[in-house]
């Protein structure tokens, strides 16, 4: 009996023995950083993937030893439901539970697409199509989701111009729903509540507001000019004076398809709502997604008279209060200009 009860102290001893010698063995392995792989790995999480098959991708992948590393660390932390699905990046060793807490924290890759000021959905879409988010139609089909669309025009058939043109970073796994929200959250802020009560006080409505901004960033690309603009068709609109905007008539033409790149004085008698040379006011509705600055241009004019302006050809406008000083102004910056220029070639 005794020496039974002595084979049994032993085999307890050799048991407590071998447990901590595992537990300092686990201890060591999960506090030590790991990278099987060099420089950088990229890794794809799928949606719906379980622990098993995450564990397993990542163990392939060398982000961590072996499979059963991340379902042990998972289960002790009670993160095995919490995994997100999308692309990683690892670029250093890591421990196991840092590798699990990146993964329940969605840390994954960003990746980053612009939209320049001024574009027409159709322009947007197509960046979009480039981006490798998808393609140009799933882009369009989102701008014209009706429910999409209602959240901030119900009248509108598109969103056509309340997309904030902006850089967003957005996961590889985001779709043109998911972008258009962001875009039109963004919107929401920029034109937030001052500029929408600036609006109403200067007698537009949202979109009336939204449409004047396209013009506006259409007409120039000079920050400090749009209140200036603003200020002119602010001005014809009081007088009821035509707001005579090359824009409108090239996005019409656009919308039609009948626009080549050339706009000529007999497409400006181009029967549509949008030619601002045929019918009077603003157009319809937005020709494009102005950015911040056209957007407070628009309620914001410039305190100044002028009814006129015509390019310089260097990216600035000349301003004019009446017609015999806008005359004067075609003939320096656009008849002369353009016969020096013409001349200069010739001789050449």
């Amino acid at each position: 009996m005794r020496r039974l009860l002595k084979l049994l102290g032993g085999l307890l001893l050799l048991l407590v023995v071998l447990a901590g010698a595992g537990a300092w063995y686990l201890q060591q392995r999960f506090d030590t950083p790991y990278a099987g792989y060099a420089g950088e790995r990229m890794v794809d999480i799928p949606a719906g993937a379980g622990v098993d098959r995450i564990a397993t991708i990542l163990a392939d992948a060398g982000v961590v030893r072996a499979p059963w590393e991340i379902k042990l660390v998972t289960r002790w932390s009670g993160a095995d439901r919490g995994l997100q699905a999308g692309e990683y990046r690892f670029d250093r060793p890591l421990r196991v539970a840092e590798v699990v807490d990146k993964l329940a924290r969605g840390d994954v890759v960003l990746h980053r697409i612009t939209f320049p000021e001024g574009l027409t959905l159709s322009e947007m879409a197509e960046v979009f199509g480039r981006s490798g988010f998808g393609t140009a139609d799933d882009f369009l089909a989102a701008a014209r989701d009706p429910a999409l669309v209602a959240t901030v025009d119900p009248d509108a058939s598109d969103l056509e111009g309340y997309l904030f043109p902006e850089t967003y970073a957005l996961p590889r796994t985001a779709t043109a729903h998911d972008l258009v929200r962001r875009m039109i959250e963004r919107f929401g802020a920029v034109f937030g509540e001052g500029l929408r009560r600036r609006a109403e006080a200067t007698g537009l409505t949202l979109r009336q507001a939204v449409t004047l901004a396209s013009l506006i960033e259409k007409e120039t690309s000079q920050p400090g000019e749009h209140p200036l603009v603003s200020a002119v068709y602010h001005n014809r609109l009081r007088i009821g004076m035509g707001l005579q905007c090359d824009p409108t008539v090239i996005y019409a033409l656009t919308r039609d398809g009948l626009y080549d790149g050339n706009l000529t004085r007999a497409d400006l008698g181009y029967d549509s709502p949008y030619n601002t040379y045929r019918y009077p006011g603003l157009p319809p509705g937005p020709i494009a997604s102005p950015g911040r600055t056209s957007l407070e241009a628009a309620v914001e004019p410039a305190e100044a008279d002028f009814l006129y302006f015509v390019s310089r050809n260097d990216g600035s406008h000349a301003f004019a209060r009446t017609l015999s000083e806008h005359n004067r102004n075609v003939q320096e910056f656009q008849v002369r200009y353009f016969r020096e220029r013409r001349l200069r070639r010739e001789g050449s």
